[in-house]
């Protein structure tokens, strides 16, 4: 059997599909069926941009026993079989007719039994890569198996990430650490927002990413409106707060985290604010645990915030972060996820400035049994001034 691999090592892979197949028996499943980038990428290494590209389905199919097979178009067959992969499977795509809706048929039907459980991920944070109508015509094909939601089979193998993983991300924060340090090269009053937005990508490419898949920019007097607005062609102006957000990526894996800046000096509610930021994420980092659950994050960011007479955003204050931005679990008040040693999250707490203007700060960090470990480098509680 070749040791040949993408990323990682073979091992780190089979590891993978090990964990997953160890959920599926528990949960009565005979195979798993992924569709979506993140998780093709996460059991085989398949690295591309050609996920922009919406026209083809893909299939990764994980019995409960055994190695995965790949069902995929042709299009893909030299760089999936750089991967370690054995039993690779294409059809040419797309084809109008039968865009892999009777190979996967056969695949299935060779691997899993009669009345067997395909198990398909369904839930929130999921998706399904290929049509409706072409998976209605599989589900037909094979009955009486049935699909059943896999959705946790996924998500709590994928949440706790291994120290490979966690270094790809390490290296990933680094990169965007980096272009934050260079901010005052190319952003000042009178550049425009589009042109600091531009010139961080720039500048996060020069640093080592590969691509940057996520850029937000926020600018306003007193602190911006939102944060996740593309960039126009406002001048920055003295006394605006500038905010930088990226999710850069390095062999796959994402960084999520932002900086504050003030252009010229900052008036006192912005700097006391910035620092109630920065010192919520710091007290709640020294506290976390495993074994507390998501929304208890959500209390303590709250509770950092106003404990220092601030008023806290609402909605999300961060969440799990790996191959794709966002992951689970989410830092709201209704998420009961229990927080495990081994997960990647962000720390994002916001503050609400009023007159419709707020501040957020984020960071990244990895969950230990001791306790947090900072992935990003945290920002000093002192605002950053830009040249006014």
């Amino acid at each position: 059997m070749t040791d040949r691999s993408l990323i990682f090592p073979r091992a780190e892979y089979a590891a993978r599909i090990a964990a997953f197949q160890a959920r599926m028996a528990r949960a009565g499943a005979d195979a798993l069926l992924l569709t979506s980038p993140a998780d093709v990428f996460y059991t085989t290494g398949f690295l591309t941009r050609f996920w922009e590209s919406p026209a083809r389905p893909w299939f990764i199919v994980i019995p409960v026993e055994g190695a995965p097979v790949a069902v995929i178009p042709s299009i893909g067959a030299d760089l999936m079989g750089r991967t370690w992969l054995e039993d690779i499977r294409t059809w040419d795509a797309p084809d109008p007719v039968d865009d892999g809706v009777s190979l996967l048929a056969e695949t299935l039907s060779a691997l899993v039994p009669d009345r067997g459980r395909i198990a398909l991920p369904m839930g929130l944070e999921t998706h399904l890569r290929m049509p409706v109508r072409d998976f209605e015509r599989v589900r037909a094909a094979l009955s009486p198996r049935t699909f059943v939601d896999g959705t946790d089979v996924v998500q709590r193998v994928r949440e706790v990430k291994s120290e490979a993983e966690i270094a790809k991300i390490r290296a990933t924060c680094g990169i965007a650490d980096r272009a934050f340090a260079r901010v005052a090269e190319f952003a000042a009053a009178g550049a425009t927002l589009a042109h600091v937005f531009r010139a961080f990508q720039i500048t996060l490419l020069e640093e080592g990413a590969d691509w940057v898949s996520y850029v937000a920019a926020g600018a306003g007097q007193g602190g911006y409106g939102d944060v996740i607005s593309p960039a126009g062609p406002e001048p920055l102006l003295r006394g605006d707060v500038l905010m930088l957000d990226t999710g850069a990526v390095r062999d796959g894996y994402f960084c999520d985290f932002d900086r504050n800046f003030s252009v010229g000096p900052a008036n006192d509610r912005v700097r006391r604010a910035h620092e109630a930021l920065v010192s919520a994420v710091a007290d709640t980092a020294r506290d976390l645990r495993p074994g507390m659950r998501a929304r208890d994050v959500h209390r303590l960011l709250c509770a950092g915030l106003t404990a220092r007479e601030q008023m806290p955003c609402g909605g999300r204050l961060g969440h799990g972060l790996g191959i794709t931005l966002t992951e689970w679990p989410s830092f709201t008040p209704k998420d009961d996820t229990t927080l495990r040693a081994g997960m990647v999250l962000t720390l994002e707490p916001g503050v609400d400035l009023g007159r419709g203007r707020i501040m957020v700060h984020e960071e990244n960090i990895v969950l230990r049994e001791g306790g947090a470990e900072f992935l990003s480098t945290p920002a000093p509680p002192d605002l950053p001034e830009l040249s006014g």
